[in-house]
């Protein structure tokens, strides 16, 4: 009878950053099953214990998602390491990522969009934000990667401003789904859900279900990463 109701759902997931138990404990309390369709909200690398194994697994469940900050930058350094560019001086995580991923993972990376949008659900899915009043096709990639506050001046920025959240002044009709700001946690807006709920820093790891917007989290297995909280009021 459950199978006979079953309709595959969207399954958007929050900053995952190598977490790879953690995304496969998470997927089996959403009860994923083939049909459903796995949306990343962007940084699925980096500070975590297996980057390389979760994007390889992200590829082989057919999922998409955005590109977030990280993302961006082990994709950066791949394209230097591919121009012929000396590795850093400082070990960087991000270049010995991109050194270490298969080529096919690279290319589901590479893919990665700054958005994505369903009409269907009517919803958005990015890493970081939207200006609210700018057009999608005009919205700032940098911005969409890296922002988490906008000030009563109007000013956008990266930082954590507590006041000052930039989802408290988008007015949809879209739902924005959203990761990034594992400083706010879960930000539950009429229009806008924030899904970065801090897993690799000892938080938990988080999914939002559509169309029905279900929330489902699992609780990190330890800090993988120590926090650097970086607070504004």
């Amino acid at each position: 009878q459950r199978v006979i109701q079953r309709q595959p759902r969207v399954i958007a997931i929050g900053d995952v950053h190598g977490c790879l138990d953690e995304l496969q404990a998470l997927l089996r309390r959403c009860d994923y099953r083939p049909g459903d369709l796995i949306v990343f909200l962007g940084d699925l690398v980096s500070k975590g214990p297996d980057s390389l194994s979760v994007v390889q697994m992200a590829r082989e469940l057919g999922a998409i998602g955005v590109r977030g900050n990280h993302d961006f930058e082990v994709i950066r350094w791949h394209q230097a390491i591919k121009s012929g560019a000396d590795p850093p001086i400082v070990g960087s995580e991000h270049y010995t990522i991109a050194s270490n991923l298969e080529k096919a993972d690279l290319k589901w990376m590479y893919s990665l969009p700054w958005y994505l949008a369903s009409k269907e659900l009517s919803a958005l899915f990015v890493h970081a934000g939207f200006v609210s009043g700018i057009r999608l096709g005009k919205q700032n990639p940098r911005l969409m990667m890296n922002m988490r506050s906008i000030l009563p001046d109007g000013t956008v920025t990266s930082k954590f401003f507590n006041n000052w959240p930039w989802a408290r002044l988008w007015d949809g009709p879209q739902t924005v789904l959203f990761g990034h700001d594992a400083d706010r946690g879960l930000q539950q807006y009429e229009h806008a859900i924030g899904l970065d709920t801090g897993c690799v820093y000892g938080g938990r790891l988080t999914a939002c279900i559509l169309p029905e917007k279900k929330l489902v989290s699992v609780n990190a297995k330890r800090a993988y990463f120590q926090y650097r909280r970086k607070h504004f009021d």
